[in-house]
Order: structure tokens, then C-alpha cells, then sequence
């Protein structure tokens, strides 16, 4: 009988492995219907390095104008951004003249924008690339820009006449809850009935969350990719603060993200001035786990080697990327380390360890396998690599195993379990 029993528990484990693939397989809530973001968008955006910087007389290097958008555009698509993943390259706000035009469309500042923004995007097409930009759901943009209430058709049809392919929608200076909700969903369905093809990225959570809570299945119906909490500072607080929210409210939000909409927790700041190199790696690894998009906020002309391959790394893009599209979750918390694990395509799992200790030396964690992947992750046995800091082959590990991990303080170690 034991012997009957040993040679049954591979075939059982091996089921339950099965059982989970098939578990993880369910669809979430229906997603915007435009074929657009089946992974999470990856690109540039302007707001976090460059904010709203418009005096290019004294600043010329780092205005918001076209120059710095066809010189990052040349960048993305010669120094192996494009070929990495980062297709879009996003203006946010700032970019507009004072008033619209005579006959009611926004425009471009005529003084940083002489050639407009479809002269813009025709060069950032050019690249292989394709180009984003920003308008408000209310009555002005957050910098007091002219907003898109009353003009949501005539503004997505401008849009689209450009060849604008992203639009970040913000949610200042709205009246009413019902304007911000009613407003989301206009612009959503005029972007639609342009006929091109454009990403819908909405803060309607943001704004929503001082009134009530979001309806996260409704909102998923008609963006894209979603913001839930405060802009993304370029500081080891503000990455903490995002990743505190995103593991509190978890159960809200985790089950909703998936192909076509996805939370969204900001810009990446790796490869500016406020993060250590253990925190920048924090950064991405854990918005690879988020199924996060990955806009980079950074100046491209000025980054360091070092930042640029965490950036561009084939095995996190590809976590991130993973097409089960299903987001990664924090699984527990004990003495400032996290653990955080993401299901992948092949029964694979990502997990990250991340120590949050700020005071001392790297410490280390052990971990029971069997406790990973609901139980799933490495049965009957697995393969695990380490992807960061550095990429290193662990070695086979059984399910009964356990793994001990060195982290550093305010760092992440970043692992791929391998199903055998």
C-alpha cells in the first residue's frame, strides 16, 4: 500500500498542477473591445523628469516641445528601445496652446509645436513608434490647459485626424462625480467611433477613490489601463507608497487586470536622480510582477548603462509581458520582507522577495517552495533562476525544498520557477 501510494503521488501532484493552469485560465471581467493592450503597454511619457517645463528660451534641452519629443523618438528607436518593447512615446500635459481654435479643436503651442502634432506623429511613425497623448476630462488640465468637457468628440476626432495611437486621460477639474464618470465613458466611446486604433489610459480611479470605491468591472469595460493611486515621485518613498496601496487593495483590484486593461501604478523614474541601484531594481521587478505598464519617465539622452540594461532586460520585459496576462499579488509579509509571486504562461511562477529593512546589511529569507503558487509552483519539481539583481541558473529544486535568499536592504531578488 505505501509503495502504491508513493508511485500515485507524482500523478496526483502532477493533476492538481493541471487543475491550477486551468483555474488560472478563466477570463476576468470583459475589457474594452478595441484589440489593444493584450500586454501592458510599454513606452516613454514625459510627466515625471520633464513636467511643465515650457520655457524653452532659458531651458531649450528640456521644454515640453517637439524638439525633446523627436529627439527622445530618435533614441527609442536607436539605442534598442523599440526593439525592447517601448513603442510609445507619450506627450502628457503641458503641450497645449492657451485656447482652442476657431472652430472649437484643441491645439498645439504654436512657439514648441511649429509643426503640430500630426507633423509629430508622422516622424514618430517614421521610427517604427507611435505616439501618445494628453487631455482632461474636465473643464482644464491639471496645469490649466484647455480641458475636453463639452468637446469629447470633437477632441477624439482631432486626435485621430493626427495619428495620435495613446490617450491619457486626467480628471482634474471636474464638478461632479457624475461628470467624471459620464466623461470617462464619452470619451471612451468617441476614441472608439474615430476607427483608430487608440489606447485608452484613464485616472478615473484616482479621482474616484475620495468619493467611493471604484467599480473596477466597469472601468475595465471601457479603459484600457487604469490609475489607482498618487503621481510616482522620484523617491524610495514613493515607491513604497505605491506598492503599500497596490498590496492593501489587492483583493479590489488584482482579479480585474488582465489582456486589453490593466492597473496602473505609474511611471518608472529608474535612471534618474532618487533612487539607489538596489531600489531601482525594486522598480522593476515588482512592475513586472504588477503586470504593470511600463512607461518610462527618464531623460534617455543621459542614462546610464547600468539603468538602461535593468530597463531593457529580456527575462523581466518578458515577465511583465507574460500573454497569461495575469497580474502578480504581495502573498505575505513577515519582519520587512515581502514575497510577492505572479502565475506565467508553461505553469511557470515569477517571484520577488523584497526587503523593506532600511537599516543594516543584506539579510536572508527562506522560503518553503510548497508555500508558493497556492501550493503549485514547484510540483512535482521545478528549475529556478534568479533574473535580479543578476541573472543566476539556482539549480532543480523539489517541491519539498526549501530556498534561502540573500536580499539587500531597500532591494529585490527576482526568481523564475521553471516547471519540469
Amino acid at each position: 500500500m505505501k509503495l502504491k501510494n508513493q508511485l500515485l503521488q507524482p500523478c496526483f501532484l502532477l493533476a492538481l498542477r493541471f487543475l491550477a493552469l486551468v483555474l488560472w485560465s478563466f477570463p476576468g471581467a470583459r475589457a474594452l473591445d478595441n484589440g489593444l493592450a493584450l500586454t501592458p503597454t510599454m513606452g516613454w511619457l514625459h510627466w515625471e523628469r520633464f513636467m511643465c517645463n515650457v520655457d524653452c528660451q532659458e531651458e531649450p534641452d528640456s521644454c515640453i516641445s517637439e524638439k525633446l519629443f523627436m529627439q527622445m523618438a530618435e533614441l527609442m528607436h536607436s539605442d534598442g528601445w523599440k526593439d525592447a518593447g517601448y513603442k510609445y512615446l507619450c506627450i502628457d500635459d503641458c503641450w497645449m496652446a492657451p485656447k482652442r481654435d476657431s472652430k472649437g479643436r484643441l491645439q498645439a503651442d504654436p512657439k514648441r509645436f511649429p509643426n503640430g502634432i500630426q507633423s509629430l506623429a508622422n516622424y514618430v511613425h517614421s521610427k517604427g513608434l507611435k505616439l501618445g497623448i494628453y487631455a482632461d476630462v474636465g473643464n482644464k488640465t491639471c496645469a490649466g490647459f484647455p480641458g475636453s468637457f463639452g468637446h469629447y468628440d470633437i477632441d477624439a476626432k482631432t486626435f485621430a485626424d493626427w495619428g495620435v495611437d495613446l490617450l491619457k486621460f486626467d480628471g482634474c477639474y471636474c464638478d461632479s462625480v457624475e461628470h467624471l464618470e459620464n466623461g470617462y465613458k464619452r470619451m471612451s466611446l468617441a476614441l472608439n467611433r474615430t476607427g483608430r486604433s487608440i489606447v485608452y489610459s484613464c485616472e478615473w480611479p484616482l479621482y474616484m477613490w475620495p468619493f467611493r470605491e471604484p467599480n473596477y468591472t466597469e472601468i475595465r469595460q471601457y479603459c484600457n489601463h487604469w490609475r489607482n493611486f498618487q503621481d510616482v515621485y522620484d523617491s524610495w518613498q514613493s515607491i513604497k507608497s505605491i506598492l503599500a496601496w497596490t498590496s492593501s487593495n489587492q483583493k479590489r483590484i488584482v482579479h480585474v487586470a488582465g489582456p486589453g486593461g490593466w492597473n496602473d501604478p505609474d511611471m518608472l523614474v529608474i535612471g534618474n536622480f532618487g533612487l539607489s541601484w538596489d531600489q531601482q531594481v525594486t522598480q522593476m521587478a515588482l512592475w513586472a510582477i504588477m503586470a504593470a505598464p511600463l512607461l518610462m519617465s527618464n531623460d534617455l539622452r543621459q542614462i546610464s548603462p547600468q539603468a538602461k540594461a535593468l530597463l531593457q532586460n529580456k527575462d523581466v520585459i518578458a515577465i511583465n509581458q507574460d500573454p497569461l496576462g495575469k497580474q502578480g499579488y504581495r502573498l505575505r509579509k513577515e519582519d520587512n520582507i515581502e514575497v510577492w509571486e505572479r502565475p506565467l504562461t508553461d505553469l511557470a511562477w515569477a517571484v520577488a522577495m523584497v526587503n523593506l529593512q532600511e537599516i543594516g546589511g543584506p539579510r536572508f529569507h527562506t522560503i518553503s517552495l510548497a508555500s508558493l503558487g497556492q501550493g503549485m509552483a514547484c510540483v512535482p519539481d521545478c528549475t529556478i533562476t534568479q533574473l535580479l539583481p543578476v541573472k543566476s541558473k539556482l539549480g532543480f529544486y523539489e517541491w519539498t525544498s526549501d530556498l534561502k535568499i540573500k536580499i539587500n536592504p531597500t532591494g529585490t531578488v527576482l526568481l523564475r520557477l521553471a516547471a519540469n
